[in-house]
């Protein structure tokens, strides 16, 4: 299904809602303003497989573009509105974009890279103007609303998160199917999965340029619900939204739920969040200390998955299961695990290994990057592929997530890995934010450190690393316990809450 659907029977239901309340989108505006752009695009010369980036903030009209792009045959690619310009302009030449959409509350950015993608024919502003671009609302005013008679589905073209280097496109084929035609992977696996329908009221909290995010709003107002968007993160305006809006679905990431367990208990139990049938969450692994706390607050309404950008496969596991195993992501709904040494070979159940999942064929390549696209494919197993990601899985065919292998320290011929010491400190209340990271040293190759950023009020201080690594000593192998703590005002995190490692990593290499 696609917004016109929808648009048919209820043309006035809220397609999407801004949190705060000042603006409404229905599937009527969606449907008539996504076909409107669509025309535009097609008569400015895109065709099937050409591809249309979108710079903007969380704003409702990324949902426009989107659909213009998904009924067009056309890859969509949203950027990082967080990066640099010269950074975003990388993104925009790799991706090939010959349209660019951007937002005029970017305006600075946006004329910045105009210089530097000379390939993009066409250029659109909206919410005001920018040097450089056309205006949005006079190309959709000269575009007719009537659908283009063929519509073939579009796919996103979105690009890594950048935490273990340069962001990577990720490139699927496109499908042969019309864009009404059942078929698209969020809505056929994780649709029937969470119970999305007309009544889905989603809250999307997080940024609408990351893959989970956009692609299930995406499935949500395919299948005729309401999403509300937050324009960003925060911990008591979430729970405030849940009860205004009556929410049935949403989906977060660990450092939300650490945030939202962090606020007082008396703002907490001011919201009712008794609407919320399903809860997901994913990108990273959650500790599972702040699993059991979110589940004895909201109830067992907690869907975890595991996949990845790329595609690759899928794992799903609700609350019971995860009682039952916890720290688990689950057994295997699309593809067949693997878990896989660094020769390769496969190994025994319970062992430590690369993660690696069976599918038909690699359901992606990165684009511009043949190198790499080989890297992520098994040496002799041509549709198994992996992300690089570490883990195990058990006798009931369930996996537990490590590490990412970009990330795992090797102190004295030992493997450590920084997610369970990270995991240890999430619910410390001195303790705000953590990185673990590998540093080098002369006699061990490596020694852990950890970097923290205390807690508001809390001042660092060599008394409270001292108790940092008692209270770890108490919790995990001594010697995992990291030789060194320092501490920042800030840790590098993704707007997506996902640690950029890399940048601690410079800082000691």
């Amino acid at each position: 299904m696609y917004p016109g659907a929808h648009a048919a029977q209820f043309p006035d239901k809220p397609a999407v809602v801004v949190a705060d309340g000042t603006e409404v989108v229905t599937y009527g505006d969606l449907e008539e303003r996504s076909a409107r752009l669509a025309r535009h695009l097609y008569a400015a010369g895109l065709r099937r497989g050409d591809h249309l980036a979108l710079l903007t903030d969380n704003d409702p009209k990324t949902f426009e573009v989107y659909w213009a792009a998904m009924r067009s045959g056309l890859y969509f690619t949203a950027v990082n509105r967080h990066l640099s310009p010269s950074e975003i302009a990388y993104i925009v030449n790799d991706c090939g974009a010959r349209a660019l959409v951007v937002s005029a509350r970017l305006a600075e950015t946006a004329a910045a890279i105009v210089p530097e993608t000379s390939a993009v024919k066409v250029r659109l502003a909206y919410r005001g103007l920018v040097d450089g671009y056309g205006s949005y609302e006079d190309a959709l005013a000269e575009s007719s609303p009537e659908p283009l008679a063929w519509q073939p589905a579009g796919m996103d073209m979105l690009y890594s998160s950048g935490t273990t280097g340069r962001p990577k496109g990720i490139e699927p084929p496109l499908q042969d199917r019309q864009v009404h035609e059942p078929g698209e992977m969020v809505a056929s696996v994780f649709g029937p999965m969470y119970g999305f329908d007309t009544d889905t009221v989603y809250l999307s909290p997080a940024p609408l340029y990351h893959a989970a995010p956009l692609r299930f709003c995406g499935a949500v107002q395919a299948f005729g619900g309401t999403v509300v968007v937050m324009e960003k993160f925060d911990a008591e305006a979430a729970l405030a939204a849940i009860e205004r809006y009556r929410v049935t679905h949403s989906q977060w990431v660990p450092t939300m739920f650490v945030r939202m367990l962090k606020l007082d208990e008396a703002v907490r139990n001011r919201y009712d969040v008794s609407t919320l049938r399903v809860a997901v969450h994913a990108a990273a692994p959650c500790p599972i200390d702040v699993k059991r706390a979110m589940i004895d607050w909201w109830g067992p309404v907690l869907y975890e998955y595991y996949s990845s950008t790329e595609g690759i496969g899928v794992t799903f596991i609700d609350s019971e299961q995860w009682l039952r195993k916890p720290g688990s992501v689950g057994r295997a709904a699309l593809g067949i695990i693997h878990i896989c040494d660094d020769d390769g070979r496969e190994v025994p159940v319970g062992d430590i290994g690369t993660i690696y999942f069976e599918r038909d064929e690699v359901p992606f390549a990165y684009h511009n990057d043949p190198a790499k696209t080989i890297e992520a494919v098994h040496p002799r197993q041509p549709t198994w592929s992996t992300t690089g990601d570490i883990g195990r899985v058990d006798d009931e065919g369930f996996l537990f997530l490590t590490d990412r292998k970009a990330f795992m320290i090797i102190s004295g011929g030992v493997n450590i890995y920084p997610q369970e010491i990270e995991d240890a400190l999430a619910l410390h209340p001195k303790v705000f934010d953590s990185a673990v990271i590998g540093v080098p040293d002369p006699e061990m190759g490596e020694s852990v450190r950890a970097v923290i950023q205390p807690a508001p009020g809390i001042a660092p201080s060599p008394e409270l690393a001292g108790e940092l690594c008692a209270f770890l000593r108490d919790r995990i192998a001594h010697y995992k316990v990291p030789r060194a703590i320092d501490f920042l005002d800030e840790l590098p995190r993704t707007p997506t809450g996902k640690l950029v490692k890399r940048e601690l990593q410079k800082r000691y290499r």
